[in-house]
């Protein structure tokens, strides 16, 4: 039983880069989109074209408040990979830059993790923002300077589990 665990898991990911599958088709899915509005432009569109695209699990069923997108991972305790998907509530992050604080708020947005800088440090992908407009965009994004709201971190997964 452990054997055939062990060979489930090894298949699901994708030996070149350790990535999971569905999120190697999430990436594939950016790359084609990069700069383009997806859909009527909200940061949502971004993640349920990426997921349709890539086949995974998408919860419609229940007019949820906040979307889910497959199984909630936790970054203090599991490694976070390209193409997770990152759903912000009530957000607000801080940083300072030499002698300048800056600030910046996310009600209710949606974004992809395009690449993983470091441990909480990550490019995402996402569009309806200050910076890209309804256009899909990168910019950066760091766990350390949230200083308020609730940050849920994703895996696509293929069915409901």
């Amino acid at each position: 039983m452990k054997k055939l665990a062990l060979v489930l898991i090894l298949c699901s990911f994708n030996f070149k880069t350790g990535i999971p599958e569905l999120n190697t088709k999430i990436l594939e899915y950016l790359d084609t989109v990069m700069g383009k509005k997806v859909d009527r432009g909200e940061c949502w569109d971004l993640a349920a074209g990426a997921l349709a695209y890539s086949g995974a699990y998408f919860d419609r069923s229940s007019k949820r408040t906040i979307n889910v997108y497959g199984r909630l991972v936790d970054p203090g305790r599991e490694e976070i990979f390209p193409g997770d998907l990152i759903q912000f509530e009530k957000v607000k992050v801080q940083w300072t830059k030499r002698y300048t604080t800056f600030n910046e708020s996310m009600e209710h947005h949606t974004a992809i993790v395009y690449e993983v800088n470091g441990p909480g440090d990550f490019q995402i992908a996402h569009q309806n923002t200050q910076h890209t407009g309804r256009k899909v965009g990168v910019s950066n994004f760091r766990l350390d300077r949230v200083i308020k709201g609730k940050v849920m971190i994703y895996r696509p997964i293929s069915k409901k589990e």
